[in-house]
């Protein structure tokens, strides 16, 4: 550790013990996900090092089962890698039942410490990398609500690197690793591809857990050949991994994992796989992402939310469009007209005055008015 890391470490904990860094909102932090950020110790004395390390928790008091995410390796210096939330993804495993921790490793963004490529040796890099998932558990250890006999370790891009190479630990308690488009592309390294492949069956003879691979054909990092090869080396050398090869995924399928196109691809894929490692796999609870922009009307208790033939006023086709609503994330809203017009919009901070706006574009009088929000219904009886 440098000087320069130990004065941010020294300056970081005496603000944390004054309470000058506070897990609020004062960082942007997501209250519906009970995000909070902490600095996880790896190592002792003047060579330890803190990982910035993003903690998602469902409501309820615990113990929860454990999901760690494993972030990717940006272009450019580490240290100006932005803090990886992955919320999109982590709201699945809440929603689930799940605590989501997600560190920063050595060298990336505010965690101290300098990164380590360790050259083109792709193998030992992935093993260094996996020292900072070790400090992890090892902090949550600490932590009364993480029941660390249920963890899945996950991974994408040099994120699934290092799930892949934290698997050669057979760390207690840990049941599965999920790999999506794991590795490291060194272009400056000659027969880099090779190299990868290699290490990735190295990995498997020292693997006792099950994985589950996600790879794409229009993947701006792997060729198929090359994701391909992985798999084959790993389950030649007596890896069990289940490889999920989903072809073509928007403009590249390097970035399945992050966002909302991605999950109804990965979502039952990694459901099935959590129920065959004997954990929670179905939704408890549901979670919205945002807030409403605007103040959300009260539930008057016309009819409950989940009957669309409550209704009022609209056909069948709009019924049926209330059904495919009540699927949606919120925040959402539904919006019907005495004429029989109806709009729905999921998703959105302005789902209110969005669906409002559409009913009202068919019913070209004005009348529409919100019939459901969220999980309530608000239609007040004529």
């Amino acid at each position: 550790m440098t000087w320069m890391d130990r004065l941010r470490t020294c300056v970081l904990l005496v603000a944390l013990a004054a309470g000058l860094v506070p897990t609020g909102s004062a960082q942007g932090l997501n209250e519906a996900l009970r995000e909070q950020v902490v600095m996880v110790r790896k190592g002792e004395g003047l060579r330890s090092t803190e990982l910035e390390t993003t903690i998602y928790r469902p409501p309820g008091g615990g113990p929860f089962p454990v999901v760690i995410i494993n972030h990717g390796k940006a272009p450019g210096d580490p240290r100006f890698q932005a803090r990886a939330r992955y919320e999109i993804p982590g709201r699945e495993f809440v929603q689930r039942g799940y605590m989501v921790v997600s560190p920063m490793r050595q060298g990336f963004s505010r965690s101290t410490g300098s990164y380590i490529g360790g050259g083109c040796n792709v193998e030992s890099n992935g093993r260094v990398q996996a020292e900072d998932v070790t400090a992890t558990l090892a902090f949550l250890k600490t932590v009364p609500d993480a029941d660390l006999s249920r963890v899945v370790v996950v991974g994408q891009s040099h994120g699934g690197l290092t799930t892949m190479a934290f698997g050669t630990l057979n760390h207690p308690g840990v049941r599965g690793l999920v790999n999506f488009a794991g590795g490291l592309r060194q272009d400056s390294c000659v027969g880099w591809e090779s190299t990868l492949a290699r290490a990735l069956g190295t990995y498997a003879g020292e693997t006792r857990v099950p994985s589950l691979w996600f790879y794409g054909d229009n993947d701006s990092y792997w060729p198929t050949w090359l994701y391909r090869e992985m798999h084959q080396q790993y389950v030649a050398a007596g890896g069990k991994a289940r490889l999920v090869a989903f072809g073509n995924f928007g403009s590249d399928a390097h970035s399945l994992f992050g966002g909302r196109g991605g999950l109804a691809i990965w979502v039952p894929e990694v459901e099935v796989f959590l129920r065959e490692l004997g954990l929670p796999a179905s939704k408890v609870h549901r979670i919205a992402l945002a807030a409403h922009e605007a103040p959300v009307p009260a539930a008057t208790g016309f009819a409950p939310h989940e009957d669309e033939k409550a209704l009022p006023h609209v056909k069948q086709i709009g019924r049926d469009g209330y059904l495919k609503y009540l699927e949606g994330d919120g925040p959402k809203a539904f919006a019907i007209s005495p004429k029989g017009a109806w709009a729905y919009v999921v998703a959105r901070a302005n789902a209110m005055s969005a669906a409002l706006e559409r009913c009202n574009q068919h019913a070209k009088d004005g009348s529409c008015r919100l019939y459901g929000v969220d999980d309530n219904v608000v239609w007040v009886k004529e």
